[in-house]
């Protein structure tokens, strides 16, 4: 067969894998976040100490991603894909121990590591990429992204595991579910025929990927974007319990509802990006991010009110998300997809690392109000608006 033909008969079976395994990886990414509530209680944690649990494993899913999206450009997705499902495995495990222990000092430890599992998006996007022709890569890197939708399974189906199942089985199913995915992709997975290793040295690469204006101008726009949904899909549970007094299978179900909607829009996201150009559809995003956390301070009403102000907001963060790897498809040189990918999903998870922290430090216990942290949000929005209107010039005319 021709390299056309193993194309045509390779793409959709390719990227359905890599979905599924960036789904089953960001599920126990995210087994904390739902959890969050419990650990709370069970610990006493206060509203700092409690962030700072939900956001930890978001740090090393986003500075491993530029090691990651490296060691693609050489090893390859269906390489990299098993290699980081089977590491990510045994630290749910070890997350479970810990919270049966009750200490929260462990679960920071191996939270931290359970990071790992966050960094196969970097693999995911040099992956799909090349099997791809660039007028589809946008819808390629949405369908993809949409398995984000990872973290709404995590929300919606954790806590019910736990009631269901018990605590420990929980994370041991999460556990098992990692590596046969793992094996899954090793057996049925492979690398795009018009893909070849990178064998330079990943430090020059990584230097060369960084003095790419292109890469910065890219990862302040995912910052925004993707760090938005990753914020609000770990830490919602705990504001829907804070504003609202749900519980947590009830949070977990809301907050499963804003990601499923974030992950509907991301697909989408890429599609008006190959139609219209990926500078319109971003500007749409993030003016309208601005637009919905500012209906959010209002605090509407549960259910239909708050629910819809929710889901609009997820909405147009899941385009943003689409826009801006549309982006990265368009103006990244095809030999450092990788490393640019890799240095643009860090900022996306550093994104998201940063805003539970401030949320957890701004709220108004007496008001059960998150202000601060959400006008925070609303200025950041209308600058990343305005820096994906005007920002890049240099760009314009490819972007388009």
């Amino acid at each position: 067969m021709s390299d056309q033909e193993i194309l045509e008969a390779g793409r959709g079976r390719n990227l359905a894998l890599a979905t599924l395994a960036f789904a089953v990886s960001f599920w126990a990414w995210n087994v904390i976040a739902p959890l969050g509530v419990r650990y709370a209680e069970q610990l006493d944690l206060s509203a700092g100490e409690k962030s700072l649990l939900v956001a930890t494993p978001v740090l090393v899913g986003s500075l491993g991603r530029i090691l990651a999206g490296a060691l693609t450009d050489r090893f390859g997705g269906r390489v990299m894909f098993p290699v980081l499902m089977l590491a990510s495995a045994p630290f749910v495990l070890l997350v479970a121990f810990a919270g049966d222990r009750g200490s929260y000092a462990m679960l920071l430890v191996f939270g931290f590591f359970l990071g790992i599992a966050g960094t196969t998006f970097a693999v995911g996007i040099p992956f799909v990429n090349a099997w791809f022709d660039k007028p589809r890569r946008g819808f390629a890197t949405g369908v993809f992204g949409a398995g984000m939708g990872g973290t709404a399974l995590s929300a919606f189906f954790t806590p019910r595991m736990v009631e269901w199942f018990g605590y420990g089985l929980t994370h041991v199913l999460v556990a098992v579910a990692l590596v046969a995915v793992a094996v899954l992709s090793w057996l049925l997975m492979r690398d795009s025929p018009l893909w070849s290793p990178n064998h330079d040295p990943v430090v020059p690469k990584l230097v060369g990927a960084m003095r790419l204006p292109i890469t910065w101008q890219l990862s302040f726009l995912y910052a925004i974007a993707f760090g938005g949904f990753v914020a609000f899909s770990t830490y919602l549970p705990t504001y829907l319990k804070d504003v609202y007094d749900f519980d947590l299978a009830a949070a977990g179900t809301r907050t499963a509802g804003f990601a499923l909607a974030a992950v509907a829009a991301r697909p989408l996201g890429g599609v008006l990006s190959d139609r219209f150009g990926p500078k319109l559809v971003a500007g749409v995003s993030f003016l309208g991010t601005a637009v919905m956390a500012a209906v959010v301070i209002a605090q509407p009403e549960p259910e239909i009110p708050a629910g819809a102000t929710f889901i609009l907001l997820a909405l147009f963060l899941g385009l943003g998300t689409g826009a801006v790897f549309a982006w990265v498809a368009l103006l990244a040189p095809a030999e450092r997809v990788g490393s640019v990918t890799g240095i643009v999903g860090a900022a996306g998870g550093l994104g998201g690392f940063f805003p539970p922290l401030v949320m957890g430090a701004t709220y108004d216990e007496q008001d059960h109000s998150y202000t601060i942290g959400l006008a925070l949000l609303i200025v950041v929005a209308i600058g990343a608006f305005a820096y994906s209107q005007w920002g890049i010039r240099t760009r314009r005319r490819t972007a388009a």
